[in-house]
């Protein structure tokens, strides 16, 4: 997430598979695209081909079959894609471009200002399918409960596989945006912690929203302390450091500082009851997504964005 409002060029890719939890990401994905100035792509991973080769139409029984259902599934997508485009850039659609057969899809669409909207389908489960299709996003967009009507039981691990190893930033979409409402993100001494905390500036930015730093110290009396020029920070001296650069970095913006003690989890979890987006990071990409992203995950109330 590294487009801030105004700049053009990258994409936003959403999974799409016919589910309410996957229309709420298509319907914030298209918010997003249109004020970050990104083009929005649907995919739908399209995941019968790995079961069976009975994929085509019953015999005498028109528009049936398996194939058609997942054209079906991602024209759907993209008609929604599209029409929350038109009404978050307001303006009218400048075309939809897809890898379905052209009935799946109206023929002409009129120009507009707003975010191009493409779709793919793609045989395969969906996380994979997902990291293959964000390979040059911007950002990953997937419904917290997964990707598809069918088959949830296979796609319920998607937020968690894709949180530790998409290429690219990943939102997990459990509510509509709630304007006004801060953007979380928490810090630690971590040397990721800087470049998270930069993706919620750019996300706070994108939406004109407050920005809350908040850090769970979990230092404590009788530990032994680092001394020296090269000791680390803990405790109010990190969060007041971290707000003080993210202040400078995020200009216009409204910053604050909380500081918390306890589980790590379950403190940002309590400090992002109020917040639009939480923003976590990964602090060891290629090992996964870390028990707290992962706790958070499964417990948050709020959308939650993961860093890479």
């Amino acid at each position: 997430m590294s487009a801030p409002s105004g700049q053009r060029g990258g994409v936003v890719v959403v999974g799409y598979g016919g589910s309410e939890a996957a229309q709420l990401a298509v319907r914030w994905a298209a918010g997003y695209a249109a004020a970050a100035g990104l083009n929005l792509r649907v995919v739908h991973a399209w995941v019968w081909p790995v079961f069976t080769k009975k994929l085509g139409p019953v015999k005498g029984v028109a528009g049936s079959g398996l194939r058609h259902s997942a054209e079906a599934i991602l024209a759907e997508g993209l008609e929604l894609g599209r029409a929350a485009a038109i009404e978050a850039a307001g303006a009218a659609p400048s075309g939809v471009q897809d890898s379905v057969p052209d009935a799946a899809v109206p023929e002409s669409v009129p120009e507009h200002a707003g975010p191009a909207v493409d779709g793919v389908m793609e045989a395969g489960l969906p996380a994979p399918v997902l990291r293959e299709a964000a390979r040059d996003a911007r950002l990953l967009v997937v419904g917290s409960r997964g990707l598809g009507a069918v088959l949830d039981q296979v796609a319920g691990s998607v937020c968690i596989a894709l949180a530790g190893s998409a290429p690219c930033p990943v939102m997990v979409v459990r509510r509509p945006r709630r304007p006004h409402h801060p953007v979380v993100v928490g810090v630690d001494d971590s040397a990721r912690s800087p470049a998270t905390v930069a993706e919620a500036i750019g996300l706070a930015k994108v939406f004109a929203a407050p920005l809350q730093l908040v850090h769970v110290d979990s230092h404590r009396a009788g530990a032994r302390e680092e001394h020296g020029r090269h000791a680390r920070l803990h405790g109010q001296e990190l969060l007041d450091h971290a707000v003080a650069e993210a202040r400078a970095l995020a200009s216009g913006l409204e910053v604050s500082g909380t500081l918390r003690e306890g589980h790590a989890a379950r403190e940002l979890l309590d400090a992002a009851e109020d917040a639009d987006v939480l923003v976590l990071g990964t602090h060891n990409p290629s090992a996964g997504p870390g028990n707290t992203v992962s706790a958070v995950l499964h417990k948050a109330r709020c959308n939650v964005l993961v860093t890479r």
